[in-house]
């Protein structure tokens, strides 16, 4: 393919990719965790565009009164995500640099420390094959930098979790495009399964999500067969879950039921959560978790409110049981 054309079709891909976003955004609902505290409101914000893509970090609140996910938005609250490169060419060693930046274009330097960290930064293709979970480094005038592993070209988003250290403030997930350079082709969705597997790693998933009410998903680790009972902290717990949905790549971040060290909750093989979806369709569920000094990822399709083969009797009872988020 010649220069010219790769550039059309990199332009191509990425107008088509916004026509999808605005289109999905607008049929369906956002993605929303069970029981989100008040404090994660967007602030400063009208109350119709809360409604339509509000700051979104897993936290408690009621089913009914859950504000939407975060990731929708690239401004909210006073603060902006600012990307350096919007623009970047595959490779494993991709330099992205960006900056959370308050209303007078002001680079932001003090963060409240989440889950180990001052902030957390997700890239995820649109097509959700790729995704990377990525601990960028703060320069003293607040400019983020890291390095990723992005191996297919076409349109991603970036998302940044992190919570100002401002009186009041609460926790927030932005969200830019980021695009990728080079022959692009679409991937299709991996198709809904109820297990994985990633570097010799077992995954199963049990339950699913249920559209409106809160449900349990339990992720079970397991190697050669055998359970993994030696599961090591992560981000301050033995599982980090990340779920965005097709389509608009609304995002929701949840932590598991229970935490290293509380005296009840095992380092495997099962690591649960607690969330919710608002209405029926697509999610990609995005499992990070650590064994033997190394971080792995599992990867699962979910439809909201379709049970899996073998776990109709889970779901019915996760609908009767609605449990808490015991974070």
């Amino acid at each position: 393919m010649n220069t010219g054309l790769k550039i059309t079709a990199f332009a191509a891909a990425i107008t088509a990719t916004f026509g999808t976003a605005y289109g999905v955004g607008k049929g369906i609902g956002p993605v929303v965790a069970d029981k989100q505290p008040a404090e994660h409101a967007a602030h400063g914000e009208a109350k119709e565009a809360e409604a339509a893509a509000g700051g979104g970090h897993g936290g408690h609140g009621d089913d009914k009164s859950a504000p939407a996910a975060g990731g929708l938005q690239i401004s909210e609250g006073g603060y902006t995500l600012a990307l350096e490169n919007p623009r970047v060419t595959t490779g494993d060693r991709t330099q992205l640099r960006f900056s959370i930046q308050d209303d007078n274009g002001r680079k932001i330097t003090a963060y409240e420390r989440e889950h180990g960290k001052e902030l957390h930064f997700i890239v995820a293709s649109r097509d959700l094959t790729v995704y990377r979970h990525l601990h960028p480094t703060r320069a003293a005038d607040g400019t983020w930098s890291t390095t990723a592993d992005l191996p297919a070209a076409g349109a991603y988003r970036a998302f940044a979790d992190f919570k100002p250290a401002k009186k009041d403030a609460g926790a927030i997930t932005l969200g830019a495009d980021l695009a990728v350079s080079g022959n692009y082709t679409p991937a299709e969705l991996p198709a809904p399964a109820a297990t994985t597997n990633v570097d010799g790693y077992d995954v199963t998933l049990t339950g699913g999500l249920l559209p409106g009410k809160s449900s349990e998903l339990q992720l079970n680790v397991a190697k050669n067969g055998k359970p993994v009972t030696d599961l090591q902290p992560y981000l301050g717990a033995y599982g980090h879950l990340v779920a965005l949905r097709s389509g608009d790549l609304a995002y929701l971040h949840v932590h598991p039921n229970g935490e290293p060290d509380d005296g009840t909750t095992k380092p495997g093989p099962d690591i649960s959560f607690t969330a919710t979806a608002p209405s029926p369709g697509t999610y990609r569920l995005f499992l990070d978790f650590q064994h033997n000094g190394k971080v792995r990822t599992a990867a699962f399709t979910v439809e909201a409110g379709k049970a899996k083969a073998g776990t109709e009797a889970d779901v019915a009872k996760q609908e009767q049981e609605s449990p808490g988020h015991k974070h």
